[in-house]
């Protein structure tokens, strides 16, 4: 069992930054973010693999988003910059040890954080 517990959401404007936190209670093979809006499919956002810390971004957010993993503290990080109203979404920290699948899959993932709330508005 992994339990993962997210942090950092909230409102801001457009342009603003934010960086969410997942802390995670084991290291495992990699671990993600998706976000979700309402009546919408889960969507892969971002990941990190070990060994290597290969690092996949979403074309939605590729050169506005970053994934960071910081293991001496156990926590994931997205530092999310020059945020838009279409990044309005509940964000979810996801991690796995088999991984099987594609990065953005959610059957890659086994452990799943509650969410955290971002409301970017214009």
């Amino acid at each position: 069992q992994v339990d993962l517990v997210e942090s950092g959401g909230g409102s801001v404007q457009a342009g603003a930054s934010l960086r969410l936190s997942c802390k995670y209670s084991a290291r495992t093979y990699c671990m993600a973010w998706f976000r979700q809006v309402p009546g919408e499919e889960r969507e892969g956002v971002a990941s990190v693999t070990t060994p290597g810390d290969k690092t996949y971004i979403s074309d939605s957010v590729q050169g506005r988003f970053t994934i960071i993993q910081d293991r001496s503290s156990e926590t994931l990080y997205l530092q999310m910059n020059s945020l838009k109203p279409e990044d309005t979404a509940m964000y979810y920290c996801a991690a796995g040890f088999q991984c099987r699948g594609t990065w953005a899959q959610r059957r890659t993932y086994t452990y799943w954080g509650q969410g955290t709330q971002v409301t970017v508005s214009s």
